[in-house]
């Protein structure tokens, strides 16, 4: 009988295990919400995206490379003002800390999205393609709307 309940206490210990490392939490991936994109008027070869980059992990984060198969060329900017002049600065790469978020809003950080590859309207969705330090890939549907 002992034996029985022993048996059953080490079986529960591993499902406890078990639980605890496949629970959401322990490998949420980074998250892009109330994302979107602009869209591209007529002659234009360039829009942005914009959202909230959230890292629910448990450590930091690193983005270092941006993508999408909807533009030529994606990269991240910086909008700063100098002397009442605003302008873009690249920036090569984003760090977001375990559990916080960074905003992509017009007028601070935000996604270059250059060479549209067809229309670029209201009612589509593009994907854009996030890579980490580490060699981690994420990939999100952001729609092409008008704010």
């Amino acid at each position: 009988m002992k034996n029985i309940f022993r048996q059953l206490g080490y079986g529960w210990l591993v499902f406890g295990i078990l639980l605890v490392a496949c629970s959401p939490g322990s490998k949420a991936g980074p998250e892009f919400t109330e994302s979107w994109v602009r869209p591209v008027p007529p002659g234009m070869k360039m829009t942005a995206a914009f959202g909230v980059l959230s890292n629910p992990g448990r450590s930091d984060i690193e983005f270092v490379s941006f993508a999408s198969p909807d533009f030529g060329d994606v990269s991240l900017h910086r909008t700063e003002v100098q002397d009442g002049v605003s302008r873009m600065l690249e920036v090569p790469a984003l760090s977001i800390g375990a559990g916080a978020e960074v905003m992509l809003e017009p007028g601070g950080y935000h996604l270059m999205l250059m060479m549209p590859v067809g229309e670029i309207q209201p009612g589509r969705t593009v994907t854009i393609e996030l890579a980490t330090a580490d060699g981690r890939r994420f990939s999100y549907q952001v729609p092409v709307e008008r704010r």
